[in-house]
Formats: C-alpha cells, sequence, structure tokens
C-alpha cells in the first residue's frame, strides 16, 4: 500500500502556506520524539517498535504510533514488516531521513553545550521562587 504525504503537510503546501524552506522542515521534525527517534534510527540503525518504546519512559503508544506513522508518510522512515514466527516491525531511515541527520546532530551537540547552563539557570531560579519574573538576561 503506497503511502501518501501526511494530509495536514499536504493541505499546507497545496495552499501555499509554507513561505520557506526552514518551515518545510520545522514542520517535518517537530514534535515532541521525532528529533530523538531520527537520532536512535540514524545511530543505532533499526530499531523495533518495542526498542523505540523503551528509549521513552512516558510515552504512550498513541503518540509513539502517531509520530512514527507522521515520520513515514513525510517519507522519513521507512517502516519495514518482517515475517518470522512472529510478525516483527521495523523502522529505519529513508534516504530523506538520513539527509536530515546532519541537522539532528547539530541540535543534539547544541543541547549537550548548553544543557549545564539550562539545569544551573532551573536551580537558581528555584532557589529565589518563580513569582520574581527574570533576574538577568542571558
Amino acid at each position: 500500500m503506497p503511502i501518501n504525504l501526511r494530509d495536514d503537510l499536504n493541505d499546507t503546501i497545496k495552499a501555499g502556506g509554507l513561505h520557506c524552506e526552514k518551515e518545510l522542515t520545522m514542520s517535518i521534525i517537530s514534535g515532541k520524539y521525532k528529533v530523538v527517534i531520527l537520532w536512535h534510527l540514524g545511530h543505532d540503525g533499526a530499531l523495533r517498535y518495542g526498542e523505540l518504546r523503551k528509549l521513552f519512559k512516558d510515552i504512550s503508544n498513541r503518540i509513539l504510533t502517531k509520530q512514527l506513522r507522521e515520520m513515514e508518510q513525510d517519507y522519513v522512515v521507512s517502516r519495514t514488516i518482517i515475517a518470522e514466527s512472529r510478525l516483527k516491525v521495523e523502522y529505519s531511515l529513508t534516504d530523506i531521513g538520513r539527509s536530515l541527520l546532519p541537522i539532528v546532530d547539530s541540535i543534539y551537540e547544541w543541547g549537550r553545550e548548553h544543557l549545564a547552563f539550562y539545569v544551573e539557570k532551573e536551580r537558581i531560579e528555584t532557589e529565589r521562587g518563580r513569582g520574581e519574573g527574570p533576574r538577568s538576561s542571558v
């Protein structure tokens, strides 16, 4: 069965709603778990649904399935059914998905470099009490 481009993205493109390439990129990778899914599929290789599920402690089956379906409809992820004694489903990156890895890696590196700053800011804000507004600019 052929996969069609995600309806909301397809409708936006048809209506001329994407005003620049950045909007397209963001619409493809936006989603709470998509960047992390992309990173793991890119660095760990093909993963089964259960393996992906274990990466996120608080994700529901409904949300993970929705994110994976959107990524499949956007031609970023490929879903392969493997017939064994039990059916297995594996997810892997398509060529388009692999082309997103430099972006995903940059996002990962930025987060790694700045995580301590934001953890420290949160600690300071918690000690001060939250109701006072910002104390200083970054």
